[in-house]
Formats: structure tokens, C-alpha cells, sequence
């Protein structure tokens, strides 16, 4: 599919989540064939040749089994199973393999939940990220740490918030290690998308968008997606979008709304 001139960035949606009714092989094909890319979540659930021989092109996936950032043992986890996706995302061809700051179960909850981030958990996630920042370098992958937000989907997870990710992403500073900057949990955590994308923009790894409230396609709820779209053009940013959403209601509807909002006018392009 030849990409328009009006369309700077690469969008991905992520098969977990939209064309529910049809197995996720058969989501799979369905978003690939409208030329989209395709986001995976926890890979163990997956067929894998199945959907290495789908011919679709695969953005992200999760990359962990279990395991938690900021502790000990957990990190000792975390960078085991972090070891083992490692083939799993060369046999897709995937780029960016998503953390988060702890474990979370089938419900998105964190299996340790913390009331409380410590100085010397942040240290120790620092540390995990830089250990993380040599895998990805000796394996050619780049790992992303993803903003999520506690107020609604993920209570209890430690750093939860798009600047706190910063934070830790821009202290370790490593080129294989990035933010997954979701958009749809800042909204809600913090607000003030504008601003927090171009505080970012040099550690960004992958954008993830959803509109607020109700986690559907753009042009669902209150994000101004068209604005956030013209603000990622500004500061650079010429990678990939994932729609990480419900459809609202058809999913096929779902994605023509995705990439209208994220197709910007030809004359901004030629400034």
C-alpha cells in the first residue's frame, strides 16, 4: 500500500482489541490488508508461526513474561523472561518490545501493587532499564516503558505517570531503551498532552493513543487527536502510532477514524 503524502507517521492497531468477534489470526489479516501494522500483547498466548506466516508487519508486542521493575527479584524476572521474548520478537520481526512498572495479571492489574514508589526503587529501576538497554543492544531490539494511569485501568502500578517514565527513560539515556508514550493514560493521569509530547520527544519510542473516557478510537471522546497529530509533526516525530482502543462500535469505522486523525494537511508537511 502506498502511504499518502499526507500521512508522516506509521500506524499500528493493536489485534487485542479491535474485530473481537473473529480469531485474532483473522484480526490479524484484517488490519494488515487496510495497511495498518499490528501491536500484540503477551506473546505466550499466541500461535507465533501462525502469525510469523500471516504477512503482516508487527509493531510491538509485550516484552516480559513476569517479573517487576524495581525490586530485586522481580527485576532478576523481568530480565529473564525480557531474555526469552527476545526470539519471539525476531521471529516476528518486532522492533520494540513494552514494559511496564510491574507485572500486571489478565485484568491489567499489577500482581504488586505499590502504594508508594521509594527512592530506592527508583534506583533500582534505573538499574534494571540500563541492564535492559544491553539486551536490547547485543539482540538489536529496543525495549519501550509505557505510561499507564491508576485513577482507571491500572491502580497501584509504580511509575504510572507519562513524567515519571520520562524521568527514568531520560536518566538512563540509552538508545535501546524508550518511552511508549500512550496518550489515552496521560489523559487521564495528567492532562496537558501538548506539552508532555514535547518534553518527551527526544525519548520517544512509540506513541499509543486511545480517546478519553471510554479507551475507543479517536474522535470518541475529548483528546483533540487532529491537534496531538499536528504536535507530533512539530517536534519531529516520524514514527509509529499504535491505536491501542475498542472500537466504539464497527471496528472497520474504527480505523478509518484512526488514520483521519492521524493524516495532516498537505501544506503543513510542505513548511
Amino acid at each position: 500500500m502506498t502511504m499518502d503524502v499526507s500521512q508522516p507517521f506509521t500506524l499500528a492497531v493493536c489485534a487485542e482489541m479491535v474485530f473481537l468477534d473473529l480469531p485474532v489470526l483473522e484480526r490479524i489479516k484484517h488490519i494488515h490488508q487496510q495497511g495498518f501494522q499490528v501491536e500484540i500483547w503477551d506473546w505466550t498466548r499466541h500461535d507465533i508461526p501462525a502469525l510469523a506466516a500471516s504477512g503482516a508487519t508487527f509493531s510491538s508486542m509485550t516484552g516480559y513474561v513476569t517479573g517487576t521493575l524495581a525490586d530485586d527479584e522481580g527485576a532478576t524476572e523481568l530480565l529473564r523472561t525480557a531474555a526469552q521474548s527476545i526470539p519471539v520478537a525476531k521471529e516476528l520481526g518486532i522492533p520494540r518490545l513494552n514494559l511496564h512498572g510491574t507485572g500486571l495479571d489478565n485484568q491489567g492489574l499489577p500482581v504488586k501493587p505499590c502504594a508508594q514508589v521509594t527512592g530506592a526503587m527508583w534506583l533500582k529501576a534505573a538499574d534494571t532499564l540500563n541492564r535492559l538497554a544491553d539486551l536490547g543492544e547485543r539482540h538489536g531490539v529496543t525495549f519501550v516503558l509505557e505510561n499507564l494511569n491508576t485513577e482507571v485501568d491500572h491502580p497501584g502500578v509504580p511509575f504510572a505517570k507519562g513524567q515519571e517514565v520520562l524521568e527514568l527513560v531520560a536518566g538512563v539515556n540509552r538508545p535501546r531503551v524508550k518511552m511508549m508514550l500512550d496518550l489515552y493514560h496521560a489523559q487521564i493521569g495528567e492532562g496537558n498532552l501538548i506539552e508532555l509530547i514535547r518534553r518527551s520527544a527526544p525519548h520517544i519510542g512509540e506513541i499509543q493513543v486511545a480517546d478519553v473516557p471510554g479507551r475507543c478510537e479517536p474522535g470518541t471522546g475529548e483528546i483533540n487527536y487532529p491537534a496531538i497529530a499536528r504536535a507530533l509533526y512539530e517536534v519531529g516525530y516520524r514514527g509509529n502510532i499504535g491505536l491501542e482502543a475498542f472500537a466504539s462500535g464497527d471496528s472497520e469505522l474504527a480505523l478509518r477514524r484512526f488514520r483521519e486523525a492521524f493524516t495532516l494537511p498537505a501544506e503543513l508537511l510542505s513548511r
